[in-house]
């Protein structure tokens, strides 16, 4: 007789393999729970006599069990499913252990190319994924239901990011900088205050995205907007100052002011420049403590009614320009850095239809055709979609639904999305074969299945204390709160 085991094999009926199970779980029992060792090998004889070809395990163990009960030893037998129980989580818990020794020997290709942002040679990044394959196996053991373990592993969804299902953690996120830049943030238990310099306002906002990178596992978008006063904050200083040394030189108020104006532009040009390329050097070096690089995207809108608008058009510019050029790589070679993403947005100011900052578009398209990015965005589109508003998407590019506080006040940054399962809708068209009505029949029962895995993530979130979660995401904080 062959035995089929879990995974598919076939091999050798082996009847000391039941005497060793029955007789592990009869330690376990005293007295008259116990069983004798003819019964055990009446058990035996019982399956070998059914002269099957072929038994799965799973029949042979059923078998034991009712047999068990039948010799009236109920103690023993559930003493037995919880031996059988035991072994079926080690086994499957064993399951990761080729996927872990794969990535510590660098070959377990699909774990280590999964991210294009995380480095699997680093020590800190292989930590991270041994640790996401163990997150996985407890996902599928334990925490989600058997309907969609199944779903994902044959294919019918996927279940995005099990390797982090475990933790209370989201997906991406709209980052409040403007909130943090404006009233200050509390890091690592340190205020930071609000910045008096475009130069310092770059690095608070990387060193923002590092700890948000930390604490979630997705990408996140900022807002370049709110960096524009700060630009301001820059050119202001910078002229007061000269104009005030200018003065006690003797010069006439009227030569003061022009020569401070001139110094002030220097100074704002120099740390446009030094700032931009903080944000960008800080993003492509930045490890986060699961190691890998910040997954950013750098929202870029020239919204009319913003009162920084022309500081915010030398900000693009600068970081369009940059991005032309590229970062150097370990061979000192121009190469397209991977973060941040660019999202640029067309509007009617720079539609290539005679628009103030049509050249700022034509810079985008240059970049877009040497560096791949950045990707564009129709405000007039947006606004008509999403209720008169232009914001950022997610890293992933899906847009958040408007929302309003309890003030009627729209809000779209300090959002998050809870995690993504996708649908295999190839795979329903396929099953369909031309049938519209078994189509339709069969994508309302994944989209049901799916709604349930959905929901595995939201309630995820939801058992877990209000304030433990928040304090996990203290970027989110500013220092009034």
């Amino acid at each position: 007789m062959k035995v089929i085991k879990r995974d598919g094999r076939k091999v050798e009926y082996d009847s000391d393999k039941i005497v060793i199970a029955i007789s592990q779980a009869n330690k376990e029992v005293g007295g008259k729970d116990k069983i004798s060792r003819e019964s055990i090998e009446f058990i035996t004889k019982y399956i070998e006599g059914l002269n099957k070809s072929t038994m799965t395990v799973e029949d042979i163990q059923d078998i034991i069990e009712r047999k068990l009960m039948e010799f009236g030893k109920f103690t023993l037998a559930k003493k037995y499913i919880l031996y059988r129980d035991r072994h079926d989580l080690i086994r499957k818990a064993n399951s990761t252990d080729e996927s872990i020794l794969s990535l510590v020997r660098n070959a377990n290709k699909e774990t280590m190319e999964e991210n294009s942002n995380k480095n699997a040679v680093l020590v800190s990044t292989q930590r991270d994924l041994i640790a996401g394959e163990c997150s996985k196996d407890l996902a599928d053991r334990v925490m989600l239901p058997e309907r969609i373990v199944k779903a994902h592993n044959d294919g019918i969804l996927h279940f995005h990011d099990k390797d982090y299902f475990v933790q209370p953690m989201h997906n991406c996120m709209l980052v409040n900088i403007g909130d943090m830049l404006d009233n200050g943030t509390v890091m690592n238990g340190k205020m930071i205050e609000s910045p008096k310099s475009f130069q310092v306002a770059c690095t608070i906002m990387t060193q923002i995205i590092a700890a948000v990178a930390s604490s979630q596992y997705g990408g996140q978008s900022v807002d370049i907007r709110h960096l524009g006063k700060y630009l301001r904050k820059t050119y202001a200083k910078a002229y007061k100052k000269s104009f005030l040394r200018y003065v006690e030189k003797g010069f006439t108020k009227e030569e003061a002011e022009e020569r401070a104006k001139e110094d002030a532009e220097i100074r704002r040009n120099e740390e446009l420049g030094s700032g931009v390329q903080t944000i960008q050097y800080q993003i492509n070096t930045l490890m986060t403590t699961n190691g890998q690089s910040p997954f950013v995207t750098i929202f870029m809108f020239l919204d009319e009614k913003d009162e920084y608008i022309e500081e915010n058009a030398m900000i693009i510019e600068e970081i369009l320009k940059q991005r032309l050029q590229g970062i150097k790589n370990e061979k000192g070679v121009y190469v397209t850095p991977a973060f941040p993403k660019l999202i640029y947005v067309l509007d009617e100011n720079n539609c290539l239809q005679g628009g103030k900052y049509d050249y700022l578009t034509k810079l985008a398209v240059e970049c877009s055709s040497k560096r791949l990015y950045p990707d564009y965005i129709s405000a007039k589109i947006m606004r008509q979609n999403y209720e008169g508003n232009v914001f950022s998407p997610m890293g992933c590019r899906s847009f958040l639904s408007p929302w309003k506080n309890e003030k009627g006040e729209y809000i779209f940054e300090s959002r998050f999305n809870q995690g993504v399962v996708s649908i295999n809708l190839p795979q329903v068209g396929i099953i369909a074969n031309g049938d519209e009505k078994k189509f339709w029949k069969l994508l309302d029962q994944r989209l049901e299945l799916c709604f349930d895995a959905l929901m595995c993530r939201h309630n995820a979130l939801l058992r877990n204390d209000v304030r433990c979660f928040t304090n996990s995401l203290a970027i989110w904080w500013n220092c009034k709160t």
